[in-house]
């Protein structure tokens, strides 16, 4: 173990972020297809001291490009829940962006089924309600077709495209990513019974208001929607939005 309690294993997979003060929560967050932890690198400056944003780094981007990404869910979760577990010392909640809600929401059952503490609340953002088709299960298509569906969803630096060898590889993690995410059918005979505030763009044509309303579904605890002006990624305004409502959130649930 580290000083931090979480394993060397885990310290591949986790991003700490926190600004350095004793926090009395965490928020575990997880990143949208072909992303990566440093998406969630200035949230420290978004959330108060007293949350620690904890972010997950999925094998196959970054520094670790080298290590073969997870295409199927059910491996990722468990392998996820072992990751975690020593985060789950103190009150803590979960964020996820699009493959990332699916994530942290398939994680949850899973750290239910092993006893494990439960998340004060699911927030979601971008991510269609289970159920609803996402695409298309198969992703072995031309890498052309995978560019296209990265400019078409945005999301993504313009330099990236300004450079072909750097776009060559990071195609076949982002392959295996909507692989992942397309191929995952889970019908839990039980929703889980933590809060899930769901955040959709307005414009976004993959995870908008209509086709996120469904999570409501997904939980006993309640559920709550909101629209963000945009699409499948939320500008500055969005994210201070949304990292403020967490934030209130977890006071609130601290008492």
């Amino acid at each position: 173990m580290t000083t931090t309690g979480v394993t060397l294993r885990g310290a591949a997979w986790l991003k700490r972020y926190g600004s350095g003060a004793p926090p009395t929560a965490r928020l575990l967050c997880f990143h949208h297809a072909g992303g990566s932890a440093g998406m969630y690198r200035g949230w420290s400056q978004l959330l108060p001291p007293s949350i620690e944003p904890v972010a997950v780094q999925l094998p196959g981007r970054a520094e670790r490009l080298r290590e073969r990404p997870y295409s199927a869910m059910a491996p990722l979760v468990e392998a996820l829940a072992e990751v975690v577990a020593p985060l789950l010392d103190m009150p803590y909640a979960c964020y996820g962006l699009s493959m990332g809600a699916k994530v942290c929401w398939a994680l949850t059952h899973r750290l239910r089924d092993e006893g494990r503490p439960m998340p004060l609340a699911l927030y979601l953002a971008s991510a269609a309600a289970p159920g609803l088709p996402e695409g298309r299960v198969d992703w072995n298509v031309p890498d052309e077709v995978l560019v296209e569906y990265l400019r078409t969803m945005g999301g993504t630096t313009p330099e990236i495209f300004a450079h072909p060898q750097l776009l060559a590889s990071l195609l076949p993690t982002l392959r295996a990513d909507l692989t992942l995410v397309d191929s995952f059918h889970f019908e839990p005979a039980t929703p889980v019974a933590v809060p899930i505030r769901a955040f959709a763009g307005a414009d976004d044509i993959e995870g908008g208001p209509e086709r996120m309303r469904g999570w409501g579904r997904q939980t006993t605890a309640g559920f709550t929607l909101e629209a963000v002006p945009g699409g499948h990624f939320f500008d500055a305004d969005g994210e201070r939005r949304l990292t403020q409502v967490i934030a209130e959130d977890v006071a609130r649930a601290l008492g």
